[in-house]
């Protein structure tokens, strides 16, 4: 499953759908974070699209999610990310 095409997926942020496509892997890593935060998946979404829209080189939303849980990952595993 670690080779797996990406996946697309149906999120509502402010009120509007979009669709974001992630590898099964971050789609479970995204899930897992949000039950760690205790939001729903679309509420932490939402939260990274804005941290996302404020950074000075502004990636895409499926890019974004993707940066925001390998430092997520590096934080609990107290080994800062490269660039943070």
């Amino acid at each position: 499953m670690l080779y797996h095409p990406p996946r697309k997926r149906s999120v509502e942020i402010a009120g509007h759908k979009t669709s974001i496509s992630l590898e099964p892997l971050f789609w479970d890593m995204l899930q897992e974070a949000a039950g760690r935060k205790d939001v729903p998946v679309n509420a932490l979404v939402a939260e990274i699209d804005a941290e996302r829209i404020e950074a000075e080189h502004t990636p895409g939303l499926a890019t974004a999610i993707r940066l925001w849980l390998v430092a997520d990952l590096g934080q609990r595993c107290d080994r800062p990310i490269a660039g943070q």
